[in-house]
């Protein structure tokens, strides 16, 4: 009896201690992937230089930071406009302009772009009002 005893408390003692080990075993660290960078409409990372042409012609060049900002020059180098964009997605490019740049007609606050490539294998991008103008990626 002495003996049954001893291995009942002998079992009972080594089942304690399993759940012990199992709860002082680490707990597996998941970590939170690192969100991806936003792809423009030719499947690259959305910050870049770009070479836009207007439906009138009107050429700029539109440099895209991966800091959220942007910046607009004319073919002199000029600064012609600035604010902050956000990649949707590859279909749909968002800007808010500066309010030094933006034009009494234009709407406060984001608005947003539809873009593609077209059967032809141009980039386009139509904003709001309709008007689609051609984008080109620069090397910069």
């Amino acid at each position: 009896m002495r003996m049954l005893l001893i291995l009942a408390s002998s079992l009972a003692i080594a089942g304690c201690s399993q759940a012990e080990d199992e709860e002082a075993a680490p707990a597996l660290e998941t970590s939170t992937p690192e969100p991806a960078e936003p792809l423009a409409a030719d499947g690259n990372p959305a910050p870049g230089l770009y070479t836009i042409t207007l439906e009138e012609g009107t050429v700029f060049t539109e440099d895209v930071r991966a800091d959220g900002t942007y910046v607009q020059t004319d073919a002199d180098g000029e600064v012609v406009e600035t604010g902050t964009w956000e990649q949707k997605s590859p279909q749909q490019y968002c800007y808010t302009v500066d309010e030094e740049y933006r034009e009494a007609e234009e709407p406060e606050g984001q608005q947003c772009n539809t873009e593609g490539i077209g059967e032809d294998g141009v980039w386009f991008s139509t904003n709001p009002e309709g008007e689609t103008s051609t984008v080109e990626r620069s090397e910069g």
